[in-house]
């Protein structure tokens, strides 16, 4: 399924640039909404929301699929994990998918960097709370 999701983003992400002529963050894309910085591509960016969310259901619905999770039930633990990734594409300028889909398939610098960087900080926390304090 791994596989399946990977490829179906990276296909979605060059459609993305090659159709509207822009990248596939998908934090860019939902900060533009927020801070009204997107608002001459706010359809755009409204399918682009209403795809991400429709998108996991309907191919669930399709072949019989059921949502699972191997997070954390503790809603502490989720709540600070979703403040963490907010704040982390905030620094970063860009999430997994502009960076390290989008990024890395230009060879940016930039995103080289940050994708290292998110990379090593996610294990980093794995490592800290599933194998050290056990909440995960």
């Amino acid at each position: 399924m791994g596989l399946a999701g990977g490829l179906t983003i990276g296909i979605a992400g060059a459609i993305y640039l090659l159709g509207a002529g822009r990248i596939m963050g998908a934090s860019g894309i939902i900060g533009g909404l927020v801070d009204g910085s997107g608002r001459d591509t706010a359809l755009d960016r409204l399918w682009f929301l209403a795809g991400l969310i429709a998108t996991p259901a309907i191919l669930m619905a399709l072949f019989g699929l059921s949502p699972h999770t191997n997070a954390s039930s503790a809603p502490a633990v989720l709540v600070l994990a979703g403040v963490l990734v907010g704040v982390g594409t905030r620094l970063a300028n860009g999430c997994t998918s502009g960076h390290g889909v989008c990024g890395l398939s230009r060879l940016s610098p930039r995103a080289i960097v940050a994708t290292a960087l998110y990379i090593s900080a996610g294990m980093l926390a794995m490592a800290v709370l599933r194998h050290i304090w056990g909440v995960i």
